[in-house]
This record gives structure tokens, C-alpha cells and sequence, in this order.
């Protein structure tokens, strides 16, 4: 019976949804402190696992080492979309923007599968590949990682916003980007940690997926795609909201593959897009009127 392995399915969602979770965090940053969307964030999350996978499979660097210097690269390409591309932009139009976060995300897609080929490459798994038995359900030890590892991300994270003088000076230009100025926070300076933020979370979700599911120079279109769908579910622009939209989105995905086709899987989380922007534009979890926090 289907209904038995509904753990399973559960399980599998959740999984899944930590890592569109992690991407849709990434979403909510940027737009937060600029009021864009970055649609460069998915290639955050190739960058991060192809980095991993070449320092430890191709240099040979331990995974801790690797995983401290994967994030580290993906936020320097964070920090130059914004500094660069975005920062010499003639125009400070929010549209021109966002189209040049499209470009930019072609043109480090075309980058990486120059370097990196068209193959499709897979990382180590952090532990034992042996599954573990919960119940009816099995659940691989990567998948406890990728649980554990972000939950401990969006803990931290909210650590920095609410405890930190960084963390709270952003929360500042979210809230007020005109008042901040007045009080001398310097915003642009805070608009670069918010790139850097975001790309080292898109990192690590890429990071923590690839054991399982494999990485190549166009996977994070994908994930990117179904980031911001779970940021517009959960209420664009609030971080909570997008952690609550990322699972509710794996979860729903994981039992609509179980109870009625794996096809329909990519497709759905679309479809939910489509269904909240009709009937709630400021997300199950935000809002009327959306508030950045």
C-alpha cells in the first residue's frame, strides 16, 4: 500500500526541501537589501558542489577544507556579480538589474561547462553511504547532513541578523534603506555581506545535495527555480516564511511523486507557484502587505 511508505515520502520531502530552503533564504537576502531578485542564485548552487567536487576529487583536499573553501569561491563570485556586473550598471533600474543577474547566470553556466564539461559529476558522501532505518522509512546519512546542516545554517543565521551589529545593520536597510543612510550605516557595504550571504548558502545547498543527486553546469537552473518558487510560497522576502515554503514545497513534491506520477514532480512546484500568485501574492506565510525582515 502507498500509504505505508508515507514516512518514506515524508523523509524524502523533507530532504529536499531543506535544500530548496537554503536556496530560497539566499532569494530573500538579496531582496531584502536591494529589492531585486537575483536569478543568478542557482548557479550559487552548482558553483558550490562543482568547487567541492574538484577540490576533493581532483586536488584531493579533505572535505572540511573543502567545504570552507567551495563556500568561500562561491561568495567571491557573489561579491563580483554585485561589485561588478550589477555595481558599474548605467542604469539603476530594477528591471536592467534583474536581467543582468539573468546574464550573468548564462554566462557562468557557459563558463562551467567549458571548464567543467557536460558530464554530470558526483560527490562523496560526507559519512558511511550504509541507510539508516526509521520506522517504515529509509533514510540515507547524507540526508540526516543535509537536515542537520541546515537547520544549523538558518539557526546561525538568524544568530547574525538578531545578535550581531552586521547582522542588525542589514535588518536596518531592509526596513528603512533611506534611513539607514541618515544614521550612517554604510548600505552599500551591507548590500555586499547580503551577496555574499546568499551565495554561500546557495553553496552549501549544492554541497550537501551533490552526494545524492549528482552536479553538472546546468543542475542549478532547477534548484534555483524551485528556491524561488518555495520563497514566493512561504512570502517573499521573509526568511522564516521561505524556510516554511522550502519544506512545505519538497514535502508536497515528494507525495505527489509517491501517490501520482515522478513526472509531475518538477512540474508541480510550478504549479504552486502559480496557485499562490493567484490567490495569496504575498505567500502563505507573509503578509498582506509585505514587510521585509
Amino acid at each position: 500500500m502507498l500509504f505505508d511508505q508515507l514516512p518514506q515520502f515524508l523523509l524524502s520531502g523533507l530532504t529536499s526541501g531543506s535544500i530548496y530552503a537554503l536556496v530560497a533564504v539566499g532569494f530573500c537576502i538579496i531582496h531584502n537589501a536591494t529589492g531585486m531578485v537575483n536569478f543568478a542564485q542557482g548557479e550559487f548552487v552548482m558553483l558550490g558542489a562543482m568547487i567541492m567536487i574538484s577540490l576533493t576529487q581532483d586536488l584531493g583536499l579533505s572535505l572540511p577544507a573543502a567545504f570552507v573553501l567551495s563556500i568561500a569561491g562561491a561568495m567571491l563570485v557573489g561579491l563580483f556579480l554585485e561589485r561588478i556586473p550589477l555595481g558599474l550598471a548605467r542604469s539603476r533600474h530594477i528591471l536592467i538589474l534583474v536581467l543582468i543577474t539573468v546574464g550573468f547566470s548564462i554566462a557562468v553556466r557557459g563558463a562551467a561547462s567549458l571548464f567543467w564539461g557536460k558530464t554530470a559529476r558526483a560527490l562523496t558522501s560526507f559519512s558511511s553511504e550504509a541507510p539508516l532505518l526509521l520506522g517504515n522509512a529509509v533514510i540515507s546519512r547524507q540526508a540526516l547532513w543535509i537536515l542537520f546542516l541546515t537547520m544549523a545554517a538558518v539557526t546561525l543565521l538568524h544568530v547574525f541578523f538578531h545578535r550581531t551589529p552586521v547582522g542588525q545593520a542589514i535588518r536596518a536597510v531592509a526596513d528603512n534603506r533611506r534611513g539607514a543612510v541618515l544614521v550612517g550605516i554604510p548600505v552599500a557595504r551591507m548590500v555586499m555581506v547580503s551577496f555574499a550571504l546568499s551565495a554561500a548558502l546557495g553553496a552549501t545547498a549544492g554541497i550537501l545535495i551533490a552526494p545524492i543527486t549528482g552536479m553538472h553546469y546546468s543542475a542549478g537552473v532547477m534548484l534555483g527555480l524551485k528556491g524561488f518558487a518555495a520563497a514566493i510560497l512561504g512570502g517573499y522576502g521573509h526568511v522564516w516564511g521561505a524556510v516554511a515554503g522550502g519544506l512545505l514545497l519538497g514535502v508536497l513534491e515528494s507525495l505527489a511523486a509517491g501517490f501520482i506520477s515522478s513526472a509531475y514532480k518538477d512540474a508541480l512546484a510550478f504549479l504552486i507557484l502559480l496557485c499562490v500568485l493567484w490567490v495569496r501574492p504575498s505567500g502563505l506565510f507573509g503578509q498582506r502587505t509585505l514587510k521585509r525582515v
